[in-house]
């Protein structure tokens, strides 16, 4: 399959035929040369993120100034230009690290975080934090000896969760294990949450934090030996609690037949929609056993397959799905999957109801000008449009594309939910000029940093809903509902006979759905979004208040006895 030296006309044919026949626009930005080992480096998962400055930040495996190319970090324009940032190995013996597959996420601090497979003090990878000016920090050095209960080579670039520490999966090859969940502090301090040992899973892929605060994620296989998978098992839907608490969600049993299936070997981070679900694929199984596109509850009792992938050509929908979908700001879901109707990879589009569509075939035109083999995640920029990479081989057919769906702008925080009084940093397009951001009904104090970035303060007046930033050109709104938490800051008296009234004062208090005296209910009534007035349950024991509202759940600080 050939990649080089495609006339420009041909190339225009191909762009004009995507808009033509799907109404869509598919557009090549920048081509990634072949590096050593015959391949660009673009490999999945291969994250990008988009970064304050409105840029797009990831990584390259191989190429690079050092030791025959360890790897490169990057940032690309929207219009394609790219920079090189940090090339690893820069460091006698790579104590910085080498060959970074994960891509890179942004964390609240406006740094990018990211991991490598090799180099490191040790030799098993790094945990690694980068500005975006390419000042690199290196958080963790994974072991290389079997007795090394830390890991190492991961896969995947950790993400920042609610508590402002970082978490990342390690296959642990060097252990002898079955992988793990770790969490880092941003001063570098390593703890081994999750341990995996087949039982519950074997070679976790990235978790995702739902918005209960627990973590989702899937194996790519373990827990159930004798199915279609043999020995090693299909893999598994996992749950872990903050605190490490393993869990299996469902175990998947792959494909028997065309009436009796299930999805196998699931690649890629979860994603939460808006319903709630957790939304995934797997690369094999389903009912032709060419993979699935399945979401599951967060319990685990709703497990449903939305899509079989089928290997015809002539319906153009592609099979065997290698990375993981992204939520769109139209509340869809968006993936990659092989072959397709030119054999090339396909872009498609799946609602929270199943609906699929395929959204771009590659390889339309001879020669593939347009790039084959997506098998790195797509990111959607607050501008609306969607960005990826293509793999291609040793001979070309690595791009960096944009793919204009006709979304518009948004708005995306880096967090999800938090206290009044709290700053949120928020993404976006055409932010200068801005007049008001609204946390819900609620109006903000703001900060307008660039056209790209600013930063809100969560008022005592928000509520839980969309953050809406009014600008210039519009109104943006983020994809997400914002939680604005509850706070309970006090409460009197402090002690109390059963059927005696308590008054608990604090913030954001309006819709409350519970409270609890040591966990046993109480008649309360919401006087205010600061004041609630309770019954001291007849059941009460001495413990502390709780308080329920669509924000979630306050504890007081103090017990309350109940007398």
């Amino acid at each position: 399959m050939k990649a080089l030296k495609i006339p420009a006309s041909m190339m225009v044919a191909a762009l004009l035929f995507v808009v033509a026949a799907h109404a869509q626009t598919y557009t090549l930005l920048h081509t990634w040369p072949i590096n050593p080992g015959n391949t660009s480096g673009i490999v999945p998962p291969g994250l990008m993120s988009q970064g304050r400055d409105g840029e797009l930040y990831s990584t390259i495996s191989n190429g690079g100034l050092f030791n025959g190319g360890s790897g490169t970090a990057f940032k690309i324009t929207t219009a394609g230009t790219l920079t090189t940032i940090y090339n690893f190995c820069a460091l006698a013996q790579c104590p910085d690290g080498s060959v970074p597959r994960g891509g890179l996420t942004l964390g609240t601090d406006g740094n990018l975080y990211g991991s490598t497979q090799n180099g490191g003090k040790i030799g098993g990878g790094t945990v690694f934090r980068l500005t975006p000016a390419g000042v690199l920090t290196t958080m963790w050095s994974f072991g290389t000896l079997p007795g090394d209960a830390d890991g190492g080579a991961p896969n995947y670039a950790p993400f920042q969760g609610q508590d402002g520490n970082f978490y990342g999966s390690s296959n642990e090859i060097y252990a002898g294990d079955g992988g793990l969940i770790y969490k880092v502090t941003s001063a570098g301090k390593f703890t081994v949450l999750g341990d995996f040992n087949f039982t519950n899973g074997w070679v976790p892929n990235l978790p995702t934090q739902g918005t209960d605060g627990n973590f989702y994620g899937t194996t790519q296989i373990g827990q159930i030996k004798g199915t279609s998978c043999g020995l090693h098992g299909c893999g598994v839907v996992y749950k872990m609690s903050p605190g490490g608490a393993l869990s299996v969600l469902h175990n998947f049993s792959g494909y028997v037949s065309a009436t009796v299936y299930d999805g196998s070997i699931p690649y890629g981070a979860l994603v939460q929609g808006n319903d709630g679900y957790f939304y995934g694929v797997t690369n094999t199984g389903g009912q032709f056993n060419q993979g699935t596109i399945f979401k599951i509850s967060a319990s685990g009792k709703s497990y449903i397959i939305l899509h079989s992938f089928e290997n015809d050509f002539t319906i153009a929908a592609g099979d065997n799905p290698f990375i993981g979908l992204t939520m769109g700001s139209d509340g869809n879901f968006y993936g990659t999957a092989k072959a397709g109707k030119y054999g090339a990879g396909v872009i498609y589009q799946i609602t929270p109801a199943g609906v699929y569509t395929p959204l771009y075939n590659f390889c339309a035109v001879s020669h593939c000008p347009d790039g084959f083999n997506p098998a790195t995640m797509m990111t959607q920029h607050t501008n609306g449009k969607f960005y990826g990479n293509t793999v291609g081989n040793s001979l070309g057919g690595s791009y960096f594309y944009e793919l204009d769906t006709g979304l518009g702008p948004f708005v995306s925080p880096l967090t999800q939910s938090g206290k009044a009084g709290a700053t949120v940093e928020i993404l976006g397009t055409g932010l200068t000029g801005a007049s008001s951001v609204q946390f819900g009904t609620g109006f903000a104090a703001f900060t307008v940093v660039s056209d790209t970035y600013m930063t809100a303060v969560i008022p005592s007046s928000g509520t839980v809903g969309n953050i809406t930033v009014s600008t210039p050109s519009g109104t943006l709104s983020s994809v997400r509902p914002f939680k604005v938490l509850p706070v309970v800051k006090s409460f009197t008296p402090t002690s109390g006979l059963p059927g005696s009234s308590v008054t608990i004062t604090g913030t954001n208090l309006l819709g409350a759905t519970k409270v609890t005296f040591g966990g046993a209910a109480a008649a309360f009534i919401v006087n205010s979004d600061t004041q609630i007035t309770a019954t001291v349950p007849a059941t009460g024991k001495t413990g502390k208040i709780a308080v329920t509202t669509p924000g979630g759940v306050a504890t007081s600080a103090a017990s309350f006895t109940v007398t």
